[in-house]
C-alpha cells in the first residue's frame, strides 16, 4: 500500500529540484552552505570558506543560526497572538541576517531555505517573516525594494499551506572525473 505514494513523492522531489535549479548559482551556493550550517550536516567553515571574509561570514551565520532550535520549538500550532511574539522575533532576526547577505534575492529562495531549516510547519509564517525582515531599515533601500517586490500576492495572501515536509535537500557534490568512469 505504501508504494502508492512513492510516485507522488518522487514528483514532488523532482519539482523541488527544478525549483532549486532555477535559482542563481550564488543563491544555490548560499542555500547549500546555510543548510550545512543550520542542520549541522558537516563542517561548513572547511567546506565553504574561500577567504577570510567568507570565513567570518560563516562564523557570524553560525552564531545567528544558534537560534534555530528555539525557532523550531516555538512554531505556533495556531494563529493565537500569544504564541506569535516569542516565535516571530527570533525568526525575523535570523531572516534579516540571511536577507542582508544578498544571496536570497526572492521570496521563493527564502521559502525554499526556511522550509528546510525549520520544517513544513513554518510555511504559514514565512510571508510575514519575509516581509518584516525585508522591510527593516538595516537593508539597503534597493535590496528592500527587490525583496518586497518578489513576493507574489498569492504567496502573501494564501488561505492554506501544505504540511508536507520537503523531499529535496541540496548538498555539496564533489566533481567526478568522468575519464575515470567505466564505459
Amino acid at each position: 500500500m505504501g508504494s502508492g505514494t512513492r510516485p507522488a513523492e518522487g514528483a514532488m522531489a523532482l519539482a523541488e529540484m527544478k525549483e532549486f535549479a532555477g535559482f542563481s548559482a550564488a543563491t544555490q551556493r548560499y542555500v547549500r552552505r546555510s543548510l550545512d550550517v543550520g542542520l549541522e550536516r558537516q563542517d561548513a567553515l572547511a567546506r565553504w570558506s574561500r577567504d577570510v571574509v567568507e570565513a567570518a561570514g560563516i562564523r557570524a551565520q553560525t552564531r545567528v543560526y544558534d537560534r534555530l532550535p528555539e525557532v523550531r520549538a516555538l512554531v505556533p500550532d495556531d494563529s493565537g497572538l500569544e504564541a506569535v511574539e516569542p516565535f516571530m522575533a527570533p525568526l525575523v532576526s535570523v531572516s534579516a541576517f540571511d536577507l542582508a547577505q544578498g544571496r536570497l534575492t526572492t521570496f521563493a529562495a527564502y521559502r525554499f531555505l526556511y522550509e528546510r531549516l525549520i520544517g513544513a510547519d513554518v510555511r504559514p509564517w514565512l510571508p510575514a517573516a519575509f516581509c518584516a525582515a525585508s522591510a527593516l531599515p538595516t537593508l539597503h533601500p534597493e535590496l528592500r525594494r527587490r525583496l518586497l517586490q518578489s513576493i507574489s500576492e498569492a504567496a502573501a495572501t494564501a488561505s492554506g499551506w501544505s504540511n508536507r515536509e520537503p523531499r529535496f535537500y541540496p548538498a555539496w557534490v564533489e566533481k567526478v572525473d568522468t575519464a575515470a568512469l567505466p564505459n
